[in-house]
């Protein structure tokens, strides 16, 4: 069963947010006969959070209302994009809608008798561009745009103009004063279709023309003064080589694409909520013959202690704070997928935060509580010890061995039960140890005692130091009758440990991970993100666990007793030799806090 797969009897209500409301008022009106989305990302980077929530708003729309929802790359800026970003948007994306295939164009093979893509004829006629092997492409539109482009320079309503990019800046003006019409934009519409046809040509170096919409330079969105739609660029793409040296700006190919596939919503982020006029003006110009797309807006996602921008995260990888882009540290899919995020805790949390016309900040503590409810259900416990401290029980034979019975998952009874043995020496964990406690210290003190999970009560009967007074074990004396099923079983004692066997247990390599940073707003206007990174974010310990972790399964999640939850790492993880990072902490802060 796949992870997204639903429990019988324990199906999740479908969500509901403004823009589903919109949905199913067009589908109720009969504007639309089915639903087709669409998630855009620009493969310069690998994908955060943020565009996970993105994904699960339109593949999950598409999947609710029995759509379609295309993955397509905006491959419009070969400078900055890269193959490689492309295969880790394709695998992170594949990761987090699991069992969602069956509404998603764009992640497999073209289905038998789909058009081709970036066939304008497909457009007109109103069919929807097949993918190939991969996702769709902007790039593969751009025979299709250019003639767009060649449309809108015959129809008077674009002009190259041979401003300089300060210059173009200077003429655009301010939002409180209106610009200022380029000097060439009266060019004849012949001049413009020579310059343009010169232009593809490669006869101009890089910034000396461009390719602008003749709007209005008085307009207050200054989105609309005369914006760049194709610029001069030498380099070579990805996806297409170099087949071209002019490539199309993000506002001309976005809408426009979106048309050729036959998007019936185009679903933004807000800060896109003033390009909205441009995307109608292009798709209204250029009079196309069957219904429009229509773009709508939400709210991005800001998370709290976590840093949002790609360019941010890139610097990351480049200067070497983190290992790369798959940190389990990082915010990104790829991260949060090598940290042992199930993407089913990633696609609640999505529908638990929701979807609003307004920004806000969202506790990063929401996330984690969703991953912790998630991998509660699912997770085997084990004990485990981090930093350990040896315990000798004083009355237990060097060789006798009693054998107790452990719960794997108490959430899930069919998990069953597994054999724990308690020997003449344990482990417990150093800071469950205090010589001279505080008041209400309910661990292991001298002369206190404590029960050993799963096993019987200790007493603490000594303490040995080396000479320079570091402990070096603790003589204690089990109390076998108080075992379950023993004569005093019910005694009650109001501290419970964790512990392995010393003889049994296998020490491996254990990653504590933390918030990668110290601040709330890491991003905050007049701070330099670096400066608030964690140095406390990675620990690296050898601790000592139970013989079964020594060789689990690929993608086994389990509960370490008292300390979180924990995956063998997929990358450096070897067999024999699993190294375990820790997901997230037992601790629920931000459930505390929503239950007040």
């Amino acid at each position: 069963m796949s992870e997204s797969a639903p429990t019988p009897g324990n199906a999740t209500p479908e969500p509901t947010d403004f823009i589903r409301d919109l949905v199913s008022a067009d589908l109720a009106a009969g504007r639309v006969t089915q639903i087709h989305t669409r998630f855009p990302p620009e493969p310069n980077g690998y994908l955060h959070i943020g565009h996970a929530k993105s994904i699960c708003l339109n593949f999950g729309i598409a999947r609710q209302f029995d759509g379609i929802c295309n993955l397509r790359m905006d491959d419009t800026n070969p400078a900055k994009e890269d193959v490689e970003y492309v295969d880790s948007i394709i695998a992170d994306i594949r990761w987090l809608i699991d069992g969602w295939a069956d509404h998603c164009l764009g992640l497999g093979p073209r289905d038998a008798g789909s058009p081709e893509p970036g066939s304008l004829r497909s457009a007109v006629v109103g069919r929807t561009p097949g993918p190939d092997a991969g996702p769709f492409h902007a790039s593969n539109y751009f025979e299709d745009l250019h003639a767009f482009a060649v449309r809108l320079i015959e129809k008077g309503k674009a002009y190259v103009c041979d401003l300089t990019p300060e210059e173009t800046d200077a003429y655009r003006g301010a939002p409180d004063r209106p610009g200022r019409n380029s000097p060439y934009r009266d060019r004849s519409v012949a001049e413009n279709l020579d310059l343009f046809r010169r232009m593809r040509a490669g006869e101009f170096p890089d910034g000396a023309r461009t390719l602008r919409a003749k709007i209005d330079m008085a307009s207050p969105n200054v989105w609309l003064r005369d914006p760049l739609i194709y610029r001069i660029r030498h380099t070579a793409h990805h996806h297409t080589g170099d087949a071209w040296c002019i490539y199309p700006l993000y506002d001309f190919a976005h809408c426009l694409s979106d048309y050729l596939e036959g998007i019936t919503h185009s679903i933004c982020t807000l800060e896109f909520e003033v390009h909205r006029p441009l995307y109608d003006w292009i798709l209204t110009q250029l009079e196309l013959p069957r219904p429009l797309p229509h773009q709508f807006e939400f709210a991005r996602l800001n998370l709290s202690y976590t840093v949002m921008s790609k360019r941010k995260l890139l610097a990351l990888v480049n200067e070497n704070r983190v290992t790369g882009w798959d940190d389990p540290r990082m915010p990104t899919v790829s991260g949060l997928r090598r940290r042992g995020v199930p993407a089913r805790a990633v696609r609640t949390f999505a529908q638990r935060i929701g979807v609003t016309k307004y920004n806000g900040l969202t506790d990063v503590a929401v996330l984690e509580h969703a991953i912790r409810e998630d991998l509660n259900a699912i997770a085997l416990r084990r004990l485990a010890v981090l930093r350990p401290i040896r315990l000798v029980l004083t009355n237990l034979a060097p060789d006798e061995v009693h054998s107790f019975e452990a719960i794997n998952n108490p959430e899930d009874p069919a998990s069953g039960t597994r054999t724990v043995r308690l020997t003449r020496e344990v482990y417990i964990e150093e800071d469950d140890f205090m010589e001279t406690p505080p008041p209400k210290y309910f661990r292991l003190r001298p002369g206190g005692e404590v029960r050993l999970k799963y096993a019987c009560i200790i007493r603490c009967d000594e303490v040995v130091k080396d000479a320079a007074g570091r402990i070096l074990e603790l003589r204690c004396t089990a109390d076998l009758d108080t075992r379950t099923g023993g004569p005093n079983a019910a005694k009650k004692v109001k501290g419970t440990l964790h512990w392995v066997s010393a003889p049994d247990s296998v020490g491996v390599e254990v990653r504590l991970l933390d918030r990668l940073f110290t601040e709330e707003l890491p991003e905050a206007e007049g701070r330099d993100f670096r400066s608030c990174l964690n140095p406390k974010s990675l620990e690296v310990l050898t601790a000592r666990v139970e013989p079964a972790l020594a060789n689990p399964e690929p993608g086994s999640r389990f509960q370490f007793e008292r300390l979180g939850y924990f995956w063998p790492d997929p990358v450096d993880s070897r067999p024999g030799h699993p190294v375990y990072v820790r997901t997230t902490g037992l601790k629920d802060t931000w459930a505390k806090a929503a239950a007040k």
